[in-house]
């Protein structure tokens, strides 16, 4: 980019309306110039790959991949001058915190168009920082973090040799999904009806998104959707998101379950860890579970997802047609974990299906 070329920019928001804002306060700018729009992550590595922009302008909530992930791809890989721009970073937040350690040059709020005079702060804003970030050299990943070991479940919960007997109970469902599972979890939770089983959620986000994302599913379905907190019981119609940043595990008191909220190391490199909530599946709930991996990058859930089938639960992994990242699937696949390979349509069906049999009913 030469002084007189002007400052190109890739806008990334889920929202129709905040990209139309953003790019109209841009377009306003004689030295900046629009060259994409992007509704997630994946449709802006498209793009990125297509034709660099000079810098990026990303949100933090989005389907399919949410924004600190793509940051933190986009620095390690090809790093680019981006502002967050986010209704969820607040000044002072751990979320900003991370969001800067992870690269990015700048945080500003989503613009406000409520009144003239805060179109005309927003405005001024944005384009100082699109400004600045231009001028700015991206931290590339010339100083690469140390890798963290590997830890297993072994972490957080000790294994337990053969199988023990476990008495029959409320049936209970645990889910783990990563990369666009946003997306596919609102694919499986909206038809299911308010007594389906109780539903236990890993999906790997950051800390403060997961609050915001059960409160959107909880608007989108007849069964109760929340953030779990340490204590809760487990219940029919009741999906628990585990926290980011938190681990999530399945505990029995006599013939009731609850969860209980840990902090712990990273295990299978994720916190929350879904080998974490399936080993505790495994052993608290042993045939009374039923294990599904979902979409996702990398293993985390494979070894889980087979202590569960070992332990007499039912176990389901997404296929690759309908997943947008066939890595933790297919690892489980490949391990034996997977007792049945389904469509993402049918894992509903599958959750229906399992309740009716553990409560004694047929199967249609």
């Amino acid at each position: 980019m030469s002084a007189r070329d002007p400052i190109r920019v890739l806008i990334v928001d889920d929202s129709a309306s905040v990209r139309q804002t953003l790019a109209g306060i841009l377009d306003e700018a004689p030295d900046i110039a629009v060259l994409a729009t992007a509704a997630d992550p994946f449709a802006a590595a498209r793009r990125i790959r297509d034709d660099l922009p000079d810098v990026i302008l990303l949100d933090l909530e989005m389907p399919r991949m949410d924004g600190l992930t793509f940051l933190r791809k986009i620095m390690a890989q090809k790093p680019i001058p981006v502002i967050v721009c986010s209704g969820l970073a607040e000044p002072g937040s751990q979320l900003v915190a991370e969001v800067m350690e992870a690269g990015a040059v700048a945080v500003l709020p989503k613009p406000r168009v409520d009144t003239r005079q805060a179109l005309i702060d927003s405005s001024r804003r944005v384009c100082d920082a699109v400004r600045a970030a231009a001028r700015a050299k991206p931290r590339s990943a010339g100083r690469p973090r140390p890798v963290e070991a590997k830890l297993t479940a072994d972490a957080m919960l000790p294994p337990v040799a053969g199988r023990r007997p476990v008495v029959a109970t409320e049936p209970v469902v645990c889910i783990g999904v990563s990369t666009g599972g946003t997306e596919s979890l609102r694919n499986v939770l909206e038809p299911l009806p308010p007594d389906c089983p109780g539903i236990l959620i890993v999906q790997h986000m950051p800390e403060h998104f997961t609050a915001a994302f059960a409160r959107r599913l909880d608007g989108l379905c007849a069964i109760a959707v929340k953030e779990a907190e340490d204590g809760d019981v487990v219940r029919p119609g009741l999906a628990l998101i585990a926290p980011g940043a938190r681990h999530m595990l399945l505990q029995r008191s006599g013939g009731r379950y609850h969860v209980a909220i840990k902090d712990g190391p990273p295990v299978s490199r994720h916190r929350p860890s879904v080998d974490v909530l399936f080993r505790s599946a495994a052993q608290a709930a042993g045939g009374n579970a039923l294990g599904i991996i979902m979409t996702g990058m990398g293993d985390d859930g494979a070894a889980g997802l087979l202590e569960m089938r070992r332990a007499g639960a039912r176990t389901i992994a997404q296929d690759e047609a309908s997943s947008v990242v066939f890595g933790m699937p297919k690892e489980a696949i490949e391990r034996g974990a997977a007792e049945k390979v389904v469509g993402l349509d049918h894992v509903a069906g599958e959750i229906l299906r399992f309740g009716l049999v553990a409560r004694g009913g047929e199967a249609g």
